[in-house]
């Protein structure tokens, strides 16, 4: 598992229930290509996942 730097944590997601801003993830896990944010709104008591899923960069690619 990579380390996640948490000034990059998304912030201020919306519950998919009630529409209140949360203000970060109770849980992130993270492979590669893939991470996932487990979201708890303490407003409603909805529990849900947001799943990020983004190509690898080829560590021989330069940057333009």
């Amino acid at each position: 598992m990579a380390r996640l730097d948490s000034s990059y944590l998304p912030r201020g997601n919306p519950c998919a229930q009630c529409g209140k801003p949360i203000p970060r993830p109770d849980w992130v896990e993270s492979s590669p290509g893939r991470t996932s944010f487990l979201w708890f709104c303490r407003a409603c008591d909805y529990r849900f996942e947001a799943i990020a899923i983004y190509e690898e960069a080829d560590p021989d690619a330069l940057a333009a």
